[in-house]
């Protein structure tokens, strides 16, 4: 029995395409609402029914990066006129800037837990998905198991647990600790994913490196990692992604120096209360790494969801 492929016809395509759109559609008006509530006045991004068409400003920026306190009509007046654009804005509202937030030390901290955590992932990921494609190891599938079952638990059910070890070895609070606990989170994820792109690459490449004189770690390095990069690519930006938006363990373990952006974005406090624009603004800038490195990724992410689905 014989069976052929036909080509779709046009209203089929027409049909998907417009499903296609409609789900970019949806998905996308919440984060372009929240771009658009960092530029609204606290007043517009509390109206209701909601405002579509607004002055934009850049108060929420300011009200991000900026301590302000309540100033007098006298205290505006000894503190003469306002010298900066932004000091300008902030005495629109009646305010005078103290100093600066610590938004920008808790997105640097964001930044340095997730890509380190990400990169000791990948590391010690590679290493270990590559022993369990190409050798053979006592109880693998029981390993296997275990490293899965890591990833069943919701982080909760660990977290007094991990607290209270993180307090005894002094890594509460540290950077070094964070990284650390998402690279053991993560690892599960990162060694299952490799372990299917190894499997997919061809042991005859090593098998003729090592004829040639290559010893197994040239053979790796050389063969097998140019291999492996559309899969290493794809399985970063899942670590990262992870990584970046952790909520749970970053409130229990962190409060100051390792504090990271996702627990300190929604204690933003203005001088009127929670201030959505400043809110809005955080998440904004917050978003721009992760959406970078999956751009500058992304050819490798969609073959690697796609790898191994059709073989030869």
């Amino acid at each position: 029995m014989s069976f052929s492929i036909t080509e779709p016809n046009k209203s089929t395509k027409l049909f998907a395409g417009f499903l296609v759109v409609t789900y970019a559609v949806v998905t996308i008006i919440p984060l372009l609402w929240i771009i658009a509530t960092g530029f609204k006045s606290p007043a517009d991004s509390i109206a209701y029914p909601p405002v579509v068409v607004f002055e934009p400003t850049l108060e929420g920026y300011v009200n991000l990066f900026t301590d302000r306190t309540r100033a007098t009509e006298d205290m505006l007046e000894a503190a003469g006129p306002p010298q900066t654009w932004y000091d300008e804005i902030a005495r629109k509202r009646g305010t005078i800037i103290s100093g600066p937030s610590r938004y920008g030390e808790r997105f640097l901290n964001s930044v340095i837990i997730g890509f380190g955590s990400t990169f000791l992932c990948m590391v010690l990921g590679t290493a270990a998905a590559y022993a369990f494609s190409r050798f053979r190891v006592p109880l693998k599938d029981d390993l296997l198991f275990f490293i899965l079952s890591t990833r069943m638990m919701p982080p909760i059910a660990v977290a007094i647990p991990i607290f209270l070890m993180f307090r005894n070895l002094g890594l509460n609070d540290t950077h070094l600790g964070m990284i650390l606990l998402y690279t053991a989170v993560n690892l599960s994820l990162s060694v299952w994913l490799l372990k299917g792109f190894i499997d997919e690459i061809p042991i005859e490449y090593e098998e003729a490196a090592l004829i040639d004189g290559y010893t197994r770690f040239q053979a790796f390095y050389k063969v097998v990692l140019p291999q492996a990069a559309t899969g290493i690519a794809s399985t970063a930006i899942f670590c990262l992604i992870f990584a970046w938006n952790e909520y749970a363990f970053a409130v229990l373990l962190t409060s100051g120096t390792a504090q990271t952006a996702p627990p300190f974005i929604p204690n933003i406090i203005g001088v009127n209360g929670k201030d959505w624009p400043a809110v809005a603004a955080g998440a904004t800038i917050f978003l721009v790494p992760v959406m970078v490195f999956t751009v500058l990724l992304r050819k490798h992410l969609l073959r690697g969801i796609t790898f191994g689905a059709v073989r030869k």
